[in-house]
């Protein structure tokens, strides 16, 4: 080949090469200036801290939110049914969501709720509303034998332990209710470093397998207890009888979220389910309990103790009632749960079909303690599906002093019901002890969350108790809740729920005839 020849042949192939990277690099160009974005947004969302979704699932998680943007245009279509009857709008999710963000939560054009349905429920307001000032109520907890008095809010972070919750789920939580004043009930799992690094007010919770004050072979350990119930930010004890997601079952930390960390607070063995026992070894009668609770306030110095548990057999829980006037001790408080309830994990039948729901429980303990002339010394907590602040105003007229929440706190942590918390793939970070996830939970930002729900929840509350005409809570009384039984037909609940009389219970002679089965089969000395 000439020399000529080789110069065409250059200048052909450079002219081919100039060309093709020309081309090339205008669809580079195009690609890049669409990709570009896509790549810096998907570096924003992993390290933002405000979306746990989207410092997961970086660009993906927008969708999320993008169809979040839209939902109120169409939420009032899905309108769902608690147990009561009462319609509730999934928009109570999303009412959650925005408090916690310190969001706008008003709505226009009225009710969404059909209020010609038979189960719609609403509080009278007055003529003479009253603008109360007071939006940090007060609950004392603590009967004649406490020394160590608890003055609680009326709505607190009902029991979610560190296992079935990630490391810095429990700190924002426990960091929120620092913020807010409120307290964080543990759960079974037993008191970690994590419900303690932050110093809110804490409820630790004694289950039936004694995490936190257990020996060797899971039985109570009474010096575990007195050295952990000695810490200054442990404000009660509550004794876990039952709970509303599976009454009659022990608790359940699945094999797969068990780490070493958590296997070490509770002293069990890694590689297995850690199911609690159904019942307690450290006492199997009513007379047994009210030893128990004795026992763990004076190791505790004084402090308030309860026990919690999610109504059954009626008998049995009389016969409580029946020991407390046997042996002259009371409980500082009871947890009714009801069967409604339940954020962790649960055999289906057991969710679905085991458990009194959270009004009749109530309705039924509060009448209990009234009878046997016991109401004074015993604060209620209410807790099954607790969200907005018509649920507690609702649940301290029928006679709770107080109420816990669980699923109104997980919302507010950014939890969106994915259902996935028993499998450690919980998308949120919230309910899963996989490192990679829950570190997209930024403590700082949700515990703010958590009190921003909190406060705007009370807010709201006090607004109600105002707008009836009253000056606080203590004022509430069942005739206060309307209810549609069917058309035309509306009760107060002090028409459908009628209060007993103080100390009827006491005398055979004056016991109601809806009471008299179960007060005949009450026995304090076993169940």
């Amino acid at each position: 080949m000439t020399v000529r020849q080789k110069f065409v042949l250059f200048i052909f192939s450079s002219s081919l090469l100039i060309a093709a990277f020309s081309i090339l690099s205008i669809y580079a160009l195009w690609a890049f200036a669409i990709v570009g974005p896509i790549i810096a947004m998907g570096l924003y969302d992993m390290f933002q801290a405000k979306h746990s979704i989207r410092r997961l699932y970086p660009v993906l998680g927008r969708f999320r939110y993008l169809l979040e943007s839209f939902r109120d245009e169409i939420q009032q279509y899905f309108v769902e049914s608690d147990t009561s009857g009462a319609p509730i709008p999934r928009e109570f999710r999303s009412l959650v969501y925005q408090r916690a963000k310190g969001a706008r939560d008003t709505r226009p054009f009225g009710t969404i709720f059909d209020v010609n349905r038979a189960g719609y429920e609403w509080v009278n307001h007055s003529m003479q509303p009253k603008h109360l000032t007071d939006f940090n109520p007060r609950v004392k907890f603590g009967g004649p034998d406490c020394k160590q008095p608890y003055m609680a809010s009326p709505l607190n972070i009902s029991a979610m332990s560190y296992g079935a919750l990630s490391k810095n789920a429990i700190m924002s939580l426990n960091r929120g209710a620092k913020l807010g004043g409120f307290s964080h009930n543990t759960g079974e799992g037993s008191l970690s470093p994590y419900h303690l690094e932050h110093g809110g007010d804490i409820v630790w919770q004694i289950g039936t397998g004694y995490f936190g004050c257990r020996d060797d072979e899971g039985n109570f350990n009474p010096e575990t207890f007195k050295t952990n119930s000695a810490r200054d930010v442990v404000k009660m004890i509550e004794i876990k009888l039952s709970q509303g997601a599976k009454p009659g079952h022990g608790g359940i930390l699945p094999a797969a979220k068990l780490t070493e960390e958590i296997a070490a607070i509770r002293h069990v063995p890694m590689g297995k389910d850690v199911v609690s026992p159904p019942a307690h070894s450290a006492f199997s009668t009513p007379i047994g309990l009210l030893n128990f609770v004795k026992k763990l306030r004076e190791l505790s110095e004084g402090k308030p103790v309860g026990f919690k548990l999610c109504i059954g057999r009626r008998d049995e829980f009389l016969a409580i009632c029946k020991a407390m006037i046997e042996t002259g001790i009371t409980p500082d408080f009871i947890t009714v749960d009801g069967g409604e309830g339940g954020t962790g994990a649960a055999p289906v039948e057991m969710t679905n079909s085991v458990g009194t729901p959270i009004k009749d429980a109530l309705i039924f303990v509060n009448n209990a303690l009234i009878g046997f002339g016991l109401k004074d010394k015993i604060r209620i907590i209410a807790s099954g599906k607790m969200l907005s602040a018509f649920h507690i105003l609702r649940a301290i007229a029928l006679g709770a002093d107080a109420v816990n929440s669980a699923r109104g706190m997980m919302l507010s942590l950014g939890c969106i019901q994915a259902r996935t918390c028993n499998s450690d793939h919980c998308p949120t970070g919230i309910a899963t002890q996989n490192p990679s996830r829950n570190k997209a939970i930024i403590v700082t930002d949700k515990s703010q969350r958590v009190a921003n729900f909190h406060k705007e929840t009370i807010t709201n509350l006090v607004e109600l108790v105002g707008a009836a005409g009253l000056d606080n809570l203590d004022q509430l009384e069942p005739r206060h809740i309307n209810r549609r039984v069917q058309g035309t037909d509306v009760q107060n609940y002090a028409q459908l729920y009628p209060v007993v009389t103080k100390g009827c219970l006491l005398d055979p002679s004056t016991i109601p005839e809806s009471f008299s089965y179960d007060m005949e089969h009450a026995n304090a000395a076993s169940w």
